[in-house]
């Protein structure tokens, strides 16, 4: 056998349900099963990988046969890395309050049918709900003789209205995932506010766009958090140099008191017991009082890069362990939220995202929100719709006058490296001065 400095085996089984309505009309509604295993040899370099299904980790003849063939994998690499050491443990996965697989198809779609029937307020034309269920039972092992496996449970939905009058469209859309258990039961006020907001963005007004004090709702913050400042502190992008925060620990990066957090075994929805690595997860302060303090890693590039605590490897089923993000938030102030409109006076309030780009090396990013509201002498006035925030991510940091006491965590899917990942980000409400805002209006 080729050398072998480290191996590690990650099995997952489990099963994805999931539930399309479209416009009242049942598209797909249906469960299937994977069984998928990652096996990882660091040879006398760098990876040999395998992906197999059904493997069976028990056998101890399987294992050594798989080592075998990813150890050949490996002696062909030009790549020389080294794996940090890193701290063991398994976090208690917490208890479900009701397990969705005691619920029959009919009646999830049932109650999904309810939350889409539920957007169809007057003025809606057009409707769609999702439901995702997921069962994972994980199990790992590696040549230090670590093991550990853990059973997670994730189950949610989306729901989308679309309003439309004299050729203009609209959308509005709410989305619930949580960790705890099935997800379904008394939610039809999330179709009713998606309907309604679709509704009133028809009257609307487009912003004349422009440099101006902005409040950011804790969805915006969070997606500005997770995308902007988050992608930009993990460490495989750091080590490219594809990061604006390489090189910059103990630099000021932010305005004082800002803190910045990614923390796995916060109970939401990116909580997870143990890293895919098999390290203990724990709090990670990217930026503690607008000072970058931490980069998130994995053993790999820890011993890299150094600057911060390995425990952020995760990866998709089938797939090997990349850096990721979990749980991605401000940490609270304590401005109040009627203070921080006082204190912006007249700007946009800014509510909700509909997805933008950023790029961490340049350190640029632009965002839409789903729609806002402008402020007039420290009040909330009239609707608007079609607007944007963008620009540095550094100077944005620096520019944020007040932090809000009210932080909430927005569950979602986060992409990387064609593997998505289940995730959450927040923040309080967060006041801006000198923001860019996108607009069209006059």
């Amino acid at each position: 056998m080729a050398e072998v400095r480290y191996y590690d085996i990650r099995c997952v089984r489990g099963e994805i349900t999931l539930v399309d309505i479209d416009n009242g009309v049942v598209e797909s509604a249906g469960t299937s099963f994977f069984d998928k295993a990652v096996i990882r040899v660091l040879g006398s370099k760098g990876w040999g990988v395998l992906t197999r299904d059904h493997v069976d980790i028990d056998s101890k003849r399987e294992v050594e046969r798989l080592v075998e063939a990813a150890s050949r994998l490996a002696a062909v690499t030009e790549d020389h890395l080294d794996l940090a050491d890193a701290p063991r443990g398994v976090l208690p996965v917490p208890p479900l309050k009701e397990d969705p697989r005691d619920v029959d198809l009919e009646e999830k779609t049932r109650l999904l049918a309810g939350i889409e029937e539920a957007a169809r307020v007057a003025g809606v034309g057009n409707t769609r709900a999702r439901y995702t269920e997921g069962i994972d039972a994980v199990r790992f092992l590696d040549s230090s003789g670590n093991e550990y496996s853990y059973e997670a449970v994730r189950s949610g939905f989306s729901v989308v209205a679309i309003a439309s009058r004299n050729g203009v469209m609209q959308m509005g859309s709410e989305r619930d995932h949580i960790t705890t258990g099935f997800n379904l039961r008394n939610k039809q006020e999330f179709g009713r506010k998606a309907g309604e907001v679709a509704v009133s963005l028809l009257d609307a007004k487009i912003p004349k766009g422009g440099t101006k004090r902005a409040v950011l709702d804790p969805e915006l913050a969070g997606v500005f958090t997770h995308e902007a400042v988050g992608h930009a502190s993990e460490g495989d992008l750091v080590r490219e140099g594809a990061s604006v925060l390489g090189g910059k620990i103990g630099e000021r990066i932010g305005c004082a008191g800002l803190v910045i957090v990614d923390d796995p075994s916060l109970p939401e929805f990116g909580f997870i017991p143990v890293d895919a690595e098999g390290v203990a997860v724990e709090r990670t302060e990217i930026v503690r009082d607008g000072i970058l303090s931490s980069y998130l890693h994995n053993r790999e590039t820890l011993a890299a890069v150094g600057n911060g605590v390995p425990g952020h490897a995760r990866s998709e089923h089938g797939a090997p362990p990349i850096v990721r993000m979990s749980n991605t938030f401000i940490e609270n102030g304590d401005a109040a939220y009627d203070e921080i409109l006082e204190e912006c006076r007249d700007g946009i309030l800014l509510i909700g995202s509909r997805g933008g780009q950023v790029d961490p090396g340049r350190g640029v990013f632009q965002f839409n929100a789903e729609y806002g509201y402008l402020i007039e002498n420290g009040e909330k006035a009239g609707m608007v719709r079609d607007v944007s925030l963008s620009g540095e991510i550094l100077s944005t940091l620096h520019n944020i006058v007040l932090v809000g006491n009210d932080r909430k965590m927005s569950p979602g899917y986060c992409g990387k490296g064609g593997q998505s990942v289940p995730v959450s980000d927040g923040a309080p409400h967060l006041l801006l001065e000198n923001a860019t805002i996108g607009g069209r209006g006059e």
